[in-house]
């Protein structure tokens, strides 16, 4: 009786050691999670595309101010 609960619970165990159905949810999950972290960053107060707005704005005045004559 011992030992058929053991092989059982020894079988089991094994297969369930060699399951890897739900691996694939968990990578895609972690893989959602790490995408919704970086759009939250790029599009945040303070974020990349506010720099990037920054930056565009800083080359379009440049751009306006290079053809004007200099101030004397």
């Amino acid at each position: 009786m011992i030992t058929k609960l053991y092989v059982k619970t020894s079988m089991f165990l094994s297969q369930f050691k060699n399951d890897e159905r739900g691996v694939t949810a968990i990578e895609y999950g972690l893989i959602g999670v790490a995408m919704a972290v970086l759009v939250s960053v790029a599009v945040g107060s303070g974020g990349f595309i506010t720099e990037l707005g920054n930056a565009f704005d800083t080359i379009a005045d440049t751009i306006k101010s290079a053809g004007t004559a200099p101030t004397p």
